[in-house]
């Protein structure tokens, strides 16, 4: 549990590879502290925490960047006494994006670093900073830092069944459904999906296109994850995930509740470790949840390296 009081805060270890395979990341000199960090930032109202890594990353560093695994949090107090709380992701720079870097030096941040992991654990001006460091050194040393998403969206609370005399397909998001939606769209782009795939029902086009706004993807339609469609056997939702990792490429797939067991199973038994205690929570997503499920794209046999669910009201 947080306390009431504490200041959340969310960041990332924000790396790339040399041509030579070694690895770098980027640590930032704060003006006013006088110190060397890794990239974060406060939670703005209404944010989500992957809304809060992505967008302070790209304010402190000009780099507009997706999401990777997560990698836990650090707690400490601040001056004042006020706990706080920081959430923190990986995040690759490739070269497009650091040659589009937008950073100028300036008040907050007066210099950017690309150092090795050993200098960072040297020159990081916090002991908690070089814990999360050493975090993502475990990815590296597994092959499992580069990764992508498959993003399992439950659609917004919708109007009940027994409310509603059209086609089940037809039915709409309710007001709370709407606000779900709006809510997790941030959260989710903040992955950096380059695919959106949705249910033909209404409420689940409803959900998803909040995120289409905010990352300019289109939706396609599929009725193999659509309720309509649902077969114990999770044949035709096996043939979705399977071309979808095959991809490794971020995606979002926005479904219903009897269906998303099967498309987070078939991730799942895609190979490598289960995660089991894990799984569980990803299975059993809420109306407006989403679950992150990281695969390794350079061994994508391996299995899922991580899985994160999000509440939109969190």
């Amino acid at each position: 549990m947080t306390a009431a009081n504490t200041v959340l805060a969310a960041g990332a270890v924000v790396w790339h590879e040399l041509p030579d395979g070694r690895i770098e990341i980027l640590v930032v000199y704060r003006t006013q502290h006088r110190d060397l960090s890794l990239p974060k930032g406060k939670v703005d109202p209404g944010e989500s925490l992957p809304q809060t890594a992505a967008r302070e990353v790209h304010e402190e560093t000009g780099l507009a960047l997706a999401l990777g695994v997560p990698l836990g949090t650090v707690d400490y107090t601040l001056p004042n006494g006020r706990p706080k709380r920081v959430y923190y992701w990986a995040a690759e720079a490739g070269r497009d994006a650091i040659a589009n870097s937008t950073f100028r030096a300036n008040d907050e941040i007066e210099e950017l670093r690309w150092v090795s992991l050993d200098t960072a654990r040297e020159i990081l001006s916090y002991e908690h900073d070089v814990d999360v460091v050493d975090r993502f050194a475990g990815l590296v040393a597994t092959s499992s830092a580069r990764t992508f998403a498959i993003i399992a969206v439950r659609h917004g609370k919708a109007v009940a069944p027994h409310d509603w005399r059209g086609p089940d397909a037809s039915r709409p998001l309710m007001p709370r459904g709407h606000e779900q939606a709006h809510r997790a769209a941030g959260g989710i782009a903040a992955f950096g999906p380059s695919k959106l795939i949705s249910s033909t029902a209404a409420r689940c086009l409803t959900t998803i296109a909040p995120v289409a706004a905010s990352t300019g993807l289109a939706v396609k339609l599929s009725d193999k994850i659509s309720q309509d469609a649902f077969q114990p056997s999770a044949k035709a939702v096996n043939s979705v995930v399977r071309k979808r990792l095959k991809r490794r490429r971020s995606v979002v797939l926005c479904s219903h509740g009897p269906v998303l067991p099967q498309i987070i199973e078939a991730v799942a038994s895609h190979g490598g470790e289960r995660r089991l205690d894990q799984l569980p929570r990803a299975k059993a997503l809420g109306t407006g949840e989403f679950a992150v499920l990281h695969v390794a794209a350079d061994r994508p046999d391996a299995g899922i390296v991580a899985i994160e669910v999000h509440n939109p009201f969190e």
